[in-house]
C-alpha cells in the first residue's frame, strides 16, 4: 500500500527563502537496541524525478554581502543559482534519503556526526543525515563571515535549534573578500552544536543569515536502516530483521513525501522503486530575472565574475 501526502505550503518566517519542511513522525517511541540479526533481508531500489527539472532558484548577489567573493560561482549576470536536485541522464536523483521506521532492534548503529562546510558561499553537503540529541559540526572555509541559523521544521512551521555566528579563519588576507580570483580555503574554528528535536519531528534545515542562497538540510534517523541514493539514484539497505515496516522516501525539495509499507522476508530481497516530483509554482526564492533597480552597476568598481564556476540553469 502506497501513500503520498500533499504538503501544506507554509513559509519559514525568518528563512522565507528556504523550501518547505516535512513532518515525518513515528507512532511508537523507543530506544533502538543492537542485537544479532538472523536471516536478515535486503531492500534496494531506485528513485527518479518525474516531470521536468525545476528552474533553479536565483539570488541577486547585489542584495547580499560579499558579492565579489560569493560571485565567483554565479551565472555571469550577478545571480547565484541554488540547484536543489542532482539528476542523472536517466532521471535518477542523488541524495534522496530512504529509511525504514519502526525497527526496535537489529544490526549495529554506528553514527558519524555530520560535518558541514561553508565553502565558496555554499553549505556542503546539501543533504545530510542527522540524529536527535547528537552533534553537528559547521566549519567556515571562506574568507568571509557567515551566520548559521538552524531550525527543525514541518508543515506546522519552524522552531529555532540554534543561531550562532561562524567567523572566518583570521589567516585569510583582509583583501580576499574583494578578490574574485582568490580560491584558497582555510579551516576555521568549528562550531559544534547539538540538535534537540521536538518529539515527532525529523527535518533539520540550516541557512546563512547573511547569504540566503546557502542552505543545507537533514533528516533525523533513529536506527541504522537508512541509505542515501547515489549518483544514479540507487540505494541498498541490508541486514534487515524479517518483518513489516514503514518505508519513508524524502528529499528536501520534492513535492510530496512517500510512505510505503514493505514486508521483508527471512533472507529475502525486496525491490522498491519510486518517483518524486519537485515543487513548482509558488517556490521560496525567485528565478534569476534581471531587475533594473538592482543591477551590477550599483557595485561601482567592484566586479562580480564567475571565476570558479559559470552556473547554467
Amino acid at each position: 500500500m502506497s501513500k503520498q501526502y500533499s504538503l501544506m505550503q507554509r513559509g519559514l518566517g525568518l528563512i522565507a527563502s528556504v523550501g518547505l519542511g516535512l513532518n515525518v513522525t513515528v507512532s511508537v517511541v523507543f530506544a533502538y537496541q543492537e542485537a544479532p540479526v538472523i536471516d536478515g533481508g535486503t531492500l534496494s531500489g531506485k528513485v527518479t524525478l518525474a516531470g521536468g527539472k525545476p528552474v533553479p532558484r536565483g539570488f541577486n548577489l547585489v542584495t547580499f554581502p560579499d558579492p565579489v567573493y560569493c560571485g565567483r560561482i554565479s551565472n555571469g549576470h550577478g545571480f547565484r543559482l541554488l540547484k536543489e536536485f542532482t539528476v542523472a541522464e536517466d532521471r535518477g536523483v542523488k541524495d534522496v534519503v530512504v529509511m525504514l521506521t519502526g525497527i526496535e532492534k537489529g544490526k549495529p548503529f554506528p553514527f558519524q556526526s555530520p560535518q558541514i562546510e561553508a565553502r565558496d558561499c555554499r553549505f556542503l553537503p546539501f543533504v545530510n543525515v542527522v540524529r536527535d540529541n547528537d552533534k553537528v559540526s559547521i566549519v567556515n572555509m571562506d574568507p568571509v563571515m557567515h551566520d548559521i541559523q538552524a531550525y527543525e521544521t514541518s508543515e506546522l512551521g519552524p522552531r529555532v535549534l540554534f543561531n550562532v555566528p561562524l567567523p572566518m579563519n583570521p589567516h585569510h588576507p583582509k583583501e580576499a573578500a574583494m578578490d574574485a580570483n582568490y580560491h584558497r580555503h582555510m579551516v576555521g574554528e568549528p562550531s559544534i552544536q547539538t540538535i534537540h528535536m521536538t518529539k515527532g519531528r525529523r527535518i533539520f534545515v540550516m541557512q546563512c543569515g547573511f547569504h540566503a542562497y546557502m542552505e543545507t538540510w537533514g533528516l533525523a534517523v533513529d536506527n541504522p536502516y537508512y541509505a542515501s541514493t547515489d549518483e544514479s539514484g540507487r540505494f541498498t539497505i541490508s541486514g534487515i530483521p524479517p518483518g513489516t515496516y514503514k518505508l519513508v522516501v524524502w528529499h528536501p525539495q520534492e513535492r510530496m513525501i512517500i510512505e510505503r509499507e514493505v514486508t521483508i522476508a527471512a533472507k529475502g530481497s525486496v525491490t522498491a522503486n519510486f518517483e518524486i516530483q519537485s515543487k513548482f509554482g509558488a517556490r521560496a526564492g525567485m528565478e534569476a530575472v534581471e531587475n533594473p533597480h538592482f543591477g551590477l552597476e550599483v557595485l561601482g568598481s567592484r566586479e562580480v565574475k564567475p571565476t570558479l564556476e559559470l552556473q547554467q540553469p
